[in-house]
């Protein structure tokens, strides 16, 4: 099983705000999730997330790959693979 560390959109229509989450690759975008991680709100001026740390670095030792957005918000967070 592939799993990945993305977003889950949430919010209304032109108001997302995101979720931070597990998931098997394989599931849609926004359906089953392993755990939840955090959140980003990208409506925020300046941008705004918030990440367990332990977690995140827990799934990325257990080998969960980020996504390309997720990636930035890791670094921006200080959470290095």
């Amino acid at each position: 099983m592939a799993v990945k560390i993305r977003l889950r959109r949430m919010g209304r229509k032109k108001a997302p705000f995101y979720r931070i989450v597990v998931a098997d690759s394989r599931s849609p975008r926004d359906g089953r999730f392993i755990e939840e991680i955090g959140t980003y709100d990208p409506k925020t001026n300046p941008s705004t997330f918030q990440v367990d740390e332990e977690l995140a670095k827990k799934w990325l030792a257990n080998g969960a790959q980020p996504t390309e957005v997720v990636s930035k918000i890791f670094r921006q967070a200080g959470i290095e693979k």
